[in-house]
């Protein structure tokens, strides 16, 4: 039954990921062709009219012990997307270390060594260039990854935001999120106890406080300090850009859960988006937000992971957190979707496929059956049109009933 798979069963499709679980057989398929190099990919452009921006923060803690390993401040590492004054090149998509783990890995338990070019890809974001001032301070969202997963798997959703006129704050969860980069080419990979119910437990709790401390160092950067722990130099403007009076969070899988939570314990996020997360720490057992819902706007968007859609309809979890909720609220469907339909693996899947033959099974597994474009197109616009709806109080009529320009998108009453 699709409702009873946790965050726990969907971390292992994570480690494979990652490249530290059990691989597929690479030989399954045909590899690509010899003298032509590793295959590359492109994400698909932002729709919005700013030039954007990126640059990456450093957090430390100091006042709470990291939860995963003994003797060590809690650290993690963000990015930052938003409006720029000016176009500035295309930031690497993965970090060199990132990148180099996931090849050496063999990431999804698809590809071998050598066959993707991870630390070729690009985005369309201008590294460090300044942010664009003259319109005042934007929209704050929060996105976070699923569980073991890095934050660079929700850069095509922080892209577009940004170009519409958002700062979009991505974190990885350090120990948790595999692999993760630090200034100077330090790389951390997992250090977690055995699955079950406690460790998602815990996981969660450890993913709140995160933001709620990524919150608050946001604060002090929109107050003009710099909170990079080895204070380097950030974008000019970056901190005039923060409005922290309009927050929005959006997360995949365990981010989604995270979202809902943050939402329950913090005032200070006023709408959230949960894709395809589910709202229990394991079968019969709810996160507090499911048995008590929200009165702020949420958002469900689900896909059929495992055979069956998940919906308010179908999922207990969701179910018990749509009927508790009071708030603004929504159901969206894929279901010729997957569990990574809602990342960038909607978009890099389908590009390796046309040069590494990706098998078909592993493709529909990942990112199902649904037409890779067309859907991308519709997640960035119910986002987005989410976010302006409840944080810039614009009309968003999408929200309101299916649309023919988004056939793959299903309203659940």
């Amino acid at each position: 039954m699709r409702s009873a798979i946790t965050i726990t069963v969907l971390a292992a499709a994570s480690a494979v990921l990652a490249g530290c679980g059990a691989a597929a057989t690479p030989a399954a398929r045909t590899a690509a062709t010899a003298g032509e190099g590793p295959a590359g990919f492109t994400l698909p452009a932002p729709t919005g009219r700013q030039p954007i921006g990126t640059t990456e923060i450093h957090l430390v803690d100091r006042g709470r012990a990291d939860p995963w390993v003994a003797g060590r401040p809690r650290e993690l590492m963000v990015s930052v997307w938003y409006p720029a004054e000016r176009p500035g090149g295309a930031a690497p998509y993965l970090r060199p270390g990132v990148a180099a783990a996931l090849d050496k890995g063999g990431a999804l338990g698809i590809f071998k060594p050598g066959e993707v070019d991870w630390a070729g890809a690009r985005t369309h974001a201008g590294e460090g260039v300044p942010a664009d001032v003259r319109r005042g301070a934007r929209p704050v969202v929060l996105y976070s990854p699923g569980f073991g997963v890095p934050r660079a798997l929700g850069t095509t959703l922080a892209e577009e935001l940004a170009s519409r006129g958002y700062v979009v704050v991505t974190m990885d969860h350090t120990y948790e999120s595999n692999p993760v980069e630090f200034p100077g080419g330090r790389v951390e990979g997992q250090r977690l106890p055995a699955p079950g119910p406690g460790r998602t437990r815990k996981a969660v709790d450890v993913r709140v406080q995160d933001t709620r401390f990524v919150l608050g160092r946001l604060a002090a950067l929109r107050a003009g300090g710099n909170p990079d722990a080895g204070a380097r130099r950030l974008p000019a403007g970056l901190g005039r850009t923060l409005d922290l009076a309009r927050v929005g969070m959006l997360g995949h899988s365990a981010g989604g859960i995270q979202a809902a939570e943050a939402m329950r314990t913090d005032r200070r996020v006023d709408a959230g988006i949960d894709m395809d997360g589910t709202l229990q720490y394991a079968e019969n057992d709810l996160v507090r937000a499911a048995e008590e819902g929200l009165a702020r706007p949420f958002m469900l968007m689900g896909a059929a992971t495992g055979g069956e859609p998940q919906t308010h309809r179908t999922s207990p979890s969701w179910g018990s957190f749509w009927e508790r909720s009071t708030g603004w609220k929504r159901d969206l469907n894929v279901p010729a979707g997957s569990h990574y339909t809602f990342t960038d693996l909607q978009a890099v899947l389908p590009a390796l496929d046309e040069r590494l033959d990706v098998p078909a099974g592993a493709r529909r597994d990942f990112i199902g059956t649904v037409d890779p474009e067309r859907v991308m197109r519709s997640q960035r616009a119910y986002v987005t049109a989410f976010f302006d709806r409840h944080l810039r109080g614009r009309p968003a009529p999408i929200l309101d009933r299916p649309s023919p320009r988004h056939p793959d998108v299903r309203f659940v009453p």
